[in-house]
């Protein structure tokens, strides 16, 4: 019954002051009496130091530039692997070892170049005496020389397949002074971090290239949000993100204007600095978007203050006739309370109850 009278008090009030309000469509004339029969109530804004988003759901990961897939330059055998996934590596760190027939043929190669280069060396060094003597022509000088040059890059090549098949420089130069030959590689970590994933076993022939381990470092870590679209313009690169189930915090990195066409959600990546090792790859969690208001005046309501309009928001500001509809942006929305920005200045009074009753007579009135 209370509620078919508040409706019919609204329609009585909205009929009352329609004449009023065409003649002023920015002002709703409404006495005191008339705000007390429709259960309108006023309060004061409250300036927000900063706006806290609703929790977002989004994917802990592992940044780009931090993780490396470790593989075998040569195909081979496996004979010994010296870490498991889960465990922490130093950059030089051995992770396994590798027998490769077809490294013997590498060495073999380098060390023929070697020999070569050094004998011709030693040809355009004597050539070049002799031909500062002139002793003989420019020609035999020349050709010395070339001869030189060419073994001089073979060299050069057949060291840089060496370095391609894994083989360390300080291993490429041992081999140049002692001339033994080794059968096996040792597979190394490029990076510190954690052993992620460990992709082949003892025992296993694999491939030149074959992916051996995953390896990452886990600080910082990303957190990769889905948020609604429409927070979009509340955004901003910066801004202070919290996990408060883990404490975790950091920033905003990226925005990715990308809309996921399924669930019409953005992806929002920030970088987590704080408490990174609470977190793991591949886990879920929830956070909330913090936005440091200093700068620009932002303001904290109960929910039921704002009202809808097609698309735009809008708060009934009190006057002295009664109130003005404003127009305002949602920066982020809780339970109960919504933060907004807008034209005000901090001293403004606001209907938080009984707003149904002023938007209809609003709208009566010829209102948006």
């Amino acid at each position: 019954m209370n509620k078919f009278l508040n409706i019919a008090a609204a329609l009585a009030l909205a009929c009352t002051i329609s004449s009023v309000a065409a003649q002023d469509l920015a002002s709703i004339a409404m006495t005191a009496k008339q705000q007390q029969v429709s259960g309108i109530t006023v309060a004061a804004i409250n300036l927000s130091s900063n706006t806290e988003s609703r929790l977002i759901p989004g994917e802990i990961v592992v940044p780009v530039g931090q993780q490396r897939v470790v593989g075998a330059a040569q195909s081979g055998l496996i004979d010994a692997l010296y870490v498991a996934a889960g465990e922490q590596v130093k950059k030089g760190q051995a992770l396994g070892h590798i027998s490769s027939p077809d490294l013997l043929g590498l060495q073999r190669d380098y060390l023929q170049a070697l020999t070569q280069n050094r004998l011709a060396k030693n040809t355009y060094d004597r050539d070049a005496e002799l031909f500062k003597d002139g002793i003989i022509a420019e020609r035999r000088y020349l050709t010395s020389r070339s001869a030189f040059e060419e073994v001089n890059a073979l060299l050069k090549q057949r060291g840089q397949a060496l370095k391609l098949s894994g083989m360390p420089d300080t291993a490429i130069s041992r081999l140049g002074k002692t001339s033994e030959l080794t059968n096996g590689l040792t597979i190394t970590s490029p990076i510190d971090g954690q052993v992620l994933e460990q992709l082949v076993t003892t025992g296993q022939r694999i491939d030149a290239m074959m992916p051996m381990f995953h390896i990452g470092s886990l600080t910082p870590l990303w957190l990769e949000m889905h948020a609604p679209v429409e927070s979009f313009k509340s955004l901003a690169l910066g801004m202070k993100v919290s996990i408060p189930q883990y404490q975790a915090e950091g920033k905003i990195i990226a925005i990715i204007r990308n809309i996921n066409k399924n669930d019409q959600t953005m992806t929002v990546r920030a970088e987590i600095n704080q408490h990174a090792e609470r977190l793991s790859p591949g886990q879920f969690v929830e956070a909330k978007v913090v936005s440091d208001s200093t700068n620009a005046k932002q303001f904290s309501l109960p929910r039921v203050a704002v009202v809808r309009q097609g698309t735009d928001s809008y708060i009934f500001v009190q006057t002295d006739q009664g109130f003005t509809p404003l127009k305002v942006q949602v920066l982020s929305e809780q339970a109960n309370q919504v933060v907004i920005a807008g034209a005000l200045s901090g001293a403004e009074k606001v209907a938080v109850s009984g707003t149904s009753a002023i938007k209809a007579a609003w709208l009566g009135a010829g209102g948006e």
